[in-house]
């Protein structure tokens, strides 16, 4: 890890914002694009208000309809029959998904049910954010948010970034690793 991620790993959370997420993956020379539902576009739009965002930033596909999740991100439609959209499974696949569609290092998705009503019989509050790399399995996170309907949009936004800068920093280790066998 070099010195610069390891002083963001201990950062922490104060690190884990749009501008030290980029600030990584420009380091690093790589991209990243985003699928969201129930966020809109609202982690695109943290992403891109950083200043220099287009070194790293690829775009973003916002599926609100659950088609769209199976016809432009790839997910899989009988897993979509089965549990519906609100599912760790579909966050990963929507993570790879236009990680693949925008040709980005990294994928990051956002799916759930931000109220004001339940959602095929998820709570408010239920969401999954989701993140896919270049060579690890995409990671999720299920979390159970409380507020209304632009507080848990909002929540959702900054776990989805926190998310990122998690995988960014957990494979640095690897990446290091990977350069120096080559010696």
């Amino acid at each position: 890890m070099s010195g610069d991620e390891t002083a963001a790993a201990r950062g922490g959370a104060a690190e884990a914002d749009a501008a030290g997420v980029l600030a990584l993956l420009r380091r690093r020379g790589q991209t990243v694009a985003v699928a969201e539902s129930l966020t809109g576009g609202l982690v695109a739009a943290e992403l891109t208000a950083v200043d220099g965002a287009s070194h790293a930033f690829r775009g973003s596909v916002t599926a609100y309809a659950t088609d769209l999740k199976r016809e432009l991100l790839g997910v899989d439609g009988a897993l979509l029959a089965e549990r519906g959209a609100v599912d760790a499974e579909v966050a990963r696949q929507m993570a790879e998904g236009v990680r693949r569609a925008l040709g980005a290092d990294w994928g990051v998705a956002t799916t759930g049910v931000a109220g004001p009503t339940p959602q095929d019989g998820h709570p408010v509050g239920a969401v999954h954010v989701a993140v896919a790399g270049p060579s690890n399995r995409p990671a999720a996170a299920a979390l159970r948010l409380e507020g209304d309907r632009a507080g848990i949009r909002a929540q959702s936004v900054r776990a989805a970034v926190k998310l990122l800068f998690s995988e960014l920093i957990a494979t640095a280790g690897a990446q290091d690793t990977e350069q120096h066998d080559e010696f």
